[in-house]
């Protein structure tokens, strides 16, 4: 049975999902918990744009944050995100060459 909880955790799965830095973001904690300013180097992002997808991932629910001392660790809420991730990760797609929906210029076709 799918309840709204079921939906609304989808959504902001596919919202996280559907920008590429909040990707590699959650790929990369998927990896292991990470500090901001090694992600922002990592990802080669400021640390500006990189706080601001952490703290949408957060309020998404994907991601928590731990204090350590002067630091904040950042790290998946639950492991089956990250199962979740390598599932996607292993997924074989067949795309339509003429669907621009993940256009690297942002633009969509409308199919979706």
């Amino acid at each position: 049975m799918r309840t709204l909880v079921h939906t609304d955790a989808l959504a902001r799965f596919g919202h996280a999902l559907s920008d590429s830095t909040r990707a590699q973001i959650l790929l990369s904690l998927n990896e292991a918990p990470g500090y901001p300013s090694e992600l922002a180097e990592r990802l080669a992002v400021s640390r500006q744009i990189l706080s601001n997808h952490l703290a949408c991932l957060r309020g998404c629910g994907l991601v928590i944050a731990v204090p350590e001392g002067r630091r904040t660790r950042y790290e998946l809420a639950d492991s089956r995100i990250g199962d979740a991730l390598t599932d996607l990760m292993g997924l074989v797609l067949a795309v339509d060459p003429n669907c621009c929906c993940a256009g690297v210029d942002g633009t969509g076709c409308g199919c979706c």
